[in-house]
């Protein structure tokens, strides 16, 4: 009579997988919420402005020299605003790195007990906290970097550029409201090529919002396209009623 005996358990536990770094999605939007918003905003405030003109009558070369001045005028505005925004709150932020900075010369040991309080707040244990604010101080330019996260929530190495946001402002904006003009510039006299091209490009431009927010291509897509078109409907309307009474 043979006996069977149980093979003895090899398989350890496990370590705990750790997640990638990206597996959550850009909530700030990256690169693609800024240029597609530009490049939305152009386009609807462009094909605004051309059909508050159509609904005054006028003549198909007024219309594109509208269009183009609308490109030209808030492509620029676009980008002046830009870059002084970012500009005034990198200077902001630069000046309250030196004064960080300085503070950390002056006062190490003060600034080494506010961020173990920092952590302590968090539900650290106090002397784990200690601990690790302690190794984290122990280089200058990692602990400036540390107090200014935790206190400013800032990365000083990863400050925005004003000039590459006025930049892509201005290149986003034009590329929007170069839409609507483009069929009068290849001969159209009539308003409902532009509406189309517009219309696409608002459907266009929300469906690819829809890679930075959990809602559904066709829903950004159509959200943007009622709101692009209620902007319109509601300047030809004005023109119509303002042309009628100036002319």
């Amino acid at each position: 009579m043979s006996t069977i005996t149980a093979e003895p358990q090899t398989d350890s536990p496990q370590p705990p997988r750790i997640p990638d770094a990206d597996h959550h999605r850009d909530v700030n939007g990256g690169w693609l919420r800024p240029a597609v918003f530009g490049a939305m905003d152009g386009l609807v405030s462009n094909f605004a402005l051309m059909t508050g003109v159509v609904g005054g009558d006028a003549a198909p070369t007024t219309v594109v020299l509208t269009g183009l001045a609308g490109l030209a005028a808030g492509a620029f505005s676009m980008a002046a605003g830009e870059y002084t925004s970012v500009a005034s709150q990198r200077e902001l932020v630069e000046a309250e790195l030196e004064a960080e900075r300085i503070e950390l010369r002056r006062n190490p040991q003060g600034e080494l007990a506010e961020l173990a309080q920092l952590y302590v707040a968090r539900g650290v244990d106090p002397e784990l906290a200690h601990e690790v604010a302690r190794q984290l101080s122990a280089d200058p330019d990692t602990t400036l970097a540390v107090h200014a996260r935790e206190e400013l929530g800032v990365d000083p190495e990863d400050l925005p550029s004003p000039l590459v946001a006025a930049l892509s402002s201005f290149g986003c904006f034009a590329l929007g409201a170069l839409l609507p003009v483009l069929p009068y510039l290849l001969g159209a006299t009539a308003l409902w090529p532009a509406a189309l091209l517009a219309v696409l490009g608002l459907f266009g431009c929300g469906a690819v919002v829809a890679r930075v927010t959990a809602r559904s291509w066709w829903f950004s897509g159509l959200r943007q396209l009622v709101l692009g078109g209620a902007a319109a409907g509601v300047t030809y309307l004005l023109g119509r009623l303002i042309g009628g009474a100036i002319g």
